[in-house]
């Protein structure tokens, strides 16, 4: 219902992201309660999604450009990215590469592109990385105030393939549960495009 109600608001002149945001019952403070992961969305993001690889010249480095990498490269790519280059949405790299990327901690940790293994961006299969990863595969993390914000869509999909999206995110979040967490997990969760108002969802299916 709640996103047949976000359909019904004025139409923005772009095609609108629409996103979930979820507050959950968790002190990020504690370590033990951090609530991060990745969630393919079945109908995809609907965001062209730009993906830099760091690894050396070699097999690994060929079948991500094969999988469809748009910057594959390390001593360069390391250089750029030093230099302050962001122009990329995900950055992925092999065990191997990871030594020297973890140097970048303080240019591309800031903007949450840090590869990281809990993510499926640590990795000797790099296609398989590319490939999800375009194919609509989407980060969640909690932020200083328990909240969550994920994105599902674009305006422009269908009621069903949001439905279907939204609940994908939902019961990742609710599978990611830190089993230190008492009381209530997913305490609200609404739905919104970029230029609309919030919808709150039901969430009482996601809480058991």
């Amino acid at each position: 219902a709640a996103v047949e109600t976000l359909a019904k608001f004025p139409k923005a002149k772009f095609n609108e992201t629409v996103e979930i945001a979820c507050h959950l019952g968790v002190d990020p403070k504690q370590s033990d309660q951090m609530v991060r992961g990745t969630v393919p969305l079945p109908h995809g993001s609907g965001k062209t999604v730009r993906v830099l690889v760091f690894a050396k010249p070699g097999p690994a480095a060929d079948a991500a450009r094969a999988a469809g990498a748009e910057f594959v490269g390390f001593d360069d790519m390391i250089k750029k990215a030093q230099e302050g280059w962001t122009d990329f949405d995900v950055a992925v790299a092999t065990p191997e590469a990871m030594i020297e990327v973890r140097k970048l901690g303080k240019v591309l940790g800031p903007r949450g592109l840090m590869p990281n293994p809990k993510t499926g961006t640590v990795t000797e299969d790099t296609a398989k990385a590319v490939r999800e990863v375009k194919a609509g595969r989407v980060e969640f993390k909690i932020d200083k105030g328990a909240n969550v914000q994920v994105p599902v869509g674009k305006a422009s999909f269908t009621a069903e393939q949001l439905h279907e999206n939204a609940r994908a995110v939902l019961e990742a979040i609710a599978k990611a549960r830190p089993s230190s967490v008492k009381g209530v997990y997913l305490q609200s969760a609404t739905l919104s495009a970029t230029m609309s108002p919030g919808i709150r969802l039901d969430t009482r299916e996601f809480t058991a």
